[in-house]
């Protein structure tokens, strides 16, 4: 099989795999967010734990973790991305099981033009016309959805501002994927585990049933496989597929939201992400056409 055939299998993985995900918080409905949060957080650093002793990537682990040590730089940007990653996987999940799923998927979709724009102002990356163009589209959606809808879309800002950073922050300090979310979850597990053993305190206790033990359990590897065939198919495919692969996951966010949850998708949805929709499609197409004739001009 060619590598580039693996590289989209692995990619459609992730991303229908980051798009069915509601489902599994869905059955975790009756438990709190800061709970589930907690769980998924240390869950995710035993599986991945797990995974580095599979691989036989230990001594790697520990030789990244006393490089940062030294680069003291370096280990700050990591202890932020592990708080955005957190914050990121809490307001999702809170909006999932508040019913806020139309939302959230909004967030992603609004995801890569705030990687770009990030990318323009802290690296000084160039952004070309029509780019510009669908950032003034993607604004006039979001500020369209405030006046009609009555309220500012946080939700949907704020996974997005989250998650874009974090992406910013990972290509800055350049870490392996795999070390990447195991360094940032241990990071994070101490905090995890003292919620955890809050919560079983005599005055809160949780009467969580088998089932539901091991849908928290289950949160370390629902996490974590994602994440590592994203990773597998980013290094197989070109990052204009790999951009165009990334609506998937929202899509079937918003569709779950809408046709199996009954979310409202009201005109003030409509105009909002008929705006978002549009910009990324001038996204892409510009995207792709600068490219192509960047090539021609250098061949």
């Amino acid at each position: 099989m060619e590598n580039r055939t693996i590289g989209v299998i692995y990619a459609l993985s992730a991303y229908v795999l980051w798009g069915i995900l509601p489902l599994y918080w869905k059955l975790l409905q009756h438990v709190g967010a800061e709970e589930i949060l907690s769980y998924r957080i240390v869950a995710s650093f035993l599986f991945m734990i797990a995974l580095l002793l599979i691989q036989k990537s230990w001594s790697t682990f520990l030789h990244t973790c006393q490089w940062l040590w030294r680069e003291k730089k370096r280990a700050a940007a990591l202890i932020a991305a592990a708080m955005l990653i957190s914050t990121n996987w809490f307001i999702y999940i809170w909006a999932v099981n508040h019913d806020h799923m139309v939302e959230a998927s909004l967030g992603y979709y609004m995801n890569p033009l705030l990687n770009v724009l990030f990318g323009v102002i802290v690296l000084k990356e160039r952004l070309y016309k029509w780019q510009v163009v669908s950032f003034i589209l993607a604004a006039f959606g979001v500020v369209l959805m405030t006046i009609e809808y009555g309220k500012f879309p946080w939700i949907a800002l704020s996974l997005a501002c989250s998650f874009a950073l974090y992406s910013l922050v990972k290509k800055v300090i350049k870490v392996d994927a795999t070390i990447g979310l195991t360094v940032e979850t241990m990071l994070v597990t101490p905090f995890a585990l003292a919620w955890i053993v809050h919560s079983f305190s005599e005055w809160s206790r949780p009467s969580f049933s088998l089932m539901t033990m091991l849908l928290l359990v289950g949160a370390g590897p629902a996490t974590a496989l994602p994440l590592l065939y994203f990773s597998k198919g980013a290094q197989h495919i070109s990052l204009t597929l790999l951009g165009f692969l990334q609506y998937i996951s929202p899509t079937l966010s918003l569709l779950l939201g809408v046709f199996l949850f009954h979310e409202p998708f009201t005109n003030a949805h409509m105009y909002a992400f008929s705006c978002i929709w549009t910009a990324l499609l001038l996204f892409s197409l510009s995207s792709t056409w600068e490219k192509r004739k960047e090539k021609s001009l250098n061949m």
